[in-house]
Order: structure tokens, then sequence, then C-alpha cells
């Protein structure tokens, strides 16, 4: 055998002793470790399966309540709203609830849509941009259903430069200047979301409308 060899076997040799020692010492913990992966892939791809089946079940509840709303059914769009609020996964509770609040207006009872939205509004848990938009839902109902005062709290807070919602924030408070009889302070407003390239076009034409609507009756100098 030439020393080539012979130094080949014993290192090998060498390795495979090693090797036992270490299984000896550290079995246990490599097959602890191995069976935690594999638990642990298993609980991940549980999870997200869960995750996917409670989406797609408040997906499904909220389609039908919408649907039930669409036909005039109400009372029972209420209810399985009011069940999605419960025991809905993810933000299907939120959008219940804004839905439930928009239902309500569609029937005519426009304090307690209010409520809802103001509810919506005053919810910290709630993400601040869809909070943002309550207040703008209750205000717009409010324009009609409520003194300017009521429209002011919401959404003058939301008329800030650089708040997403301030074009639509801007025109519910105009309304409510121009019916409180605050005709100047609300030609203002129109005449600010008209001539803002960033608004939407059908906000600066609703919004130039009502400039020359203001301009035509000689109330707004």
């Amino acid at each position: 055998m030439s020393d080539d060899s012979f130094i080949r076997e014993v290192d090998e040799q060498l390795r495979q002793d090693r090797a036992k020692e270490l299984w000896q010492r550290y079995g246990i913990w490599i097959v602890g470790a191995a069976i935690a992966i594999v638990v642990g892939t298993a609980g991940v791809r549980g999870y997200q399966y869960w995750v996917e089946k409670q989406a797609n079940a408040s997906g499904d509840a909220f389609l039908k309540a919408m649907t039930l709303a669409s036909e005039g059914k109400s009372d029972e769009a209420l209810v399985a709203l009011a069940e999605l609020e419960k025991d809905g996964y993810g933000a299907y509770p939120v959008l219940a609830r804004m839905r439930a609040a928009t239902v309500q207006a569609e029937k005519g009872e426009f304090a307690a849509a209010v409520e809802g939205f103001d509810a919506v509004a005053a919810d910290d848990d709630i993400a601040p941009a869809i909070r943002d938009m309550a207040r703008l839902r209750a205000a717009l109902l409010l324009v009609d259903h409520g003194g300017r005062e009521d429209v002011v709290t919401r959404v003058e807070p939301l008329t800030s430069d650089g708040n997403p919602l301030r074009h639509s924030a801007r025109e519910a408070l105009g309304l409510a200047d121009w019916k409180a009889g605050n005709v100047s302070d609300a030609l203002k407003l129109f005449e600010q979301v008209s001539a803002d390239e960033t608004a939407p076009r059908n906000a600066r034409q609703r919004a130039e409308l009502m400039a020359e609507l203001i301009r035509g009756s000689g109330t707004g100098s």
C-alpha cells in the first residue's frame, strides 16, 4: 500500500470517527432542528391556507350583501353586513361598516348613516385614509340633512393642501356655505377647486358650474 493510500484511509477513518462523535453529541439536536423545519413549513402553509380561506369567505359574504343591497333588500343587506362586521376577516369588517352606513342613507335613515360614518371616523384602529373617507361621507350627507357647522366639523381638517380628499372636502364645505348664505366664502371654495389642475375633472366641472351659478345670481361679489 502506498503512503498516499494509507494516508487517505487514515483520513477517512478519522472523518468517520469524528462524524460518529458529532452525531452522538449533537444528533438529537440535528433531528430536532429537522423536525422543527418540517413542522414550521407545514405551519406556515397551514396558516396561509387558513388566511386564504377566511379572506375568500369574507369576500363572498361581502359580495352577497352588496347584491342584496342592489336588489333593494336593504334590511337583509344590513343583517348580512352586521354579521360580516362581527365575524369577517381582514379589511372586510370595516368595509361592512362603511357599506352599512351607505345602505342606511339609501333607505333615508340619514341620522343612522351619519352615526355609522362617525363611528368609523372615531375608531383609532382603522387606517387614517378610511377614517377620513368616513368623515367626508358623513359631511356630504349633512350638507342636505344637517347644518353648516356639522359639515365644517368633519371636513375642514381635510381641506388642507396635500390631503388626497381636499377637493371633495372643499366642495362639500362650499355647498354648506352656499346653503347657509355664506355666498362669498362658497364662491372662493368653488373657484379654488375649479382652478386646481390636480382636482378630478368632474370635481372641477361641478365647482365651475357652482361658481358660475353664484356669479350669475349677483350674490357672490
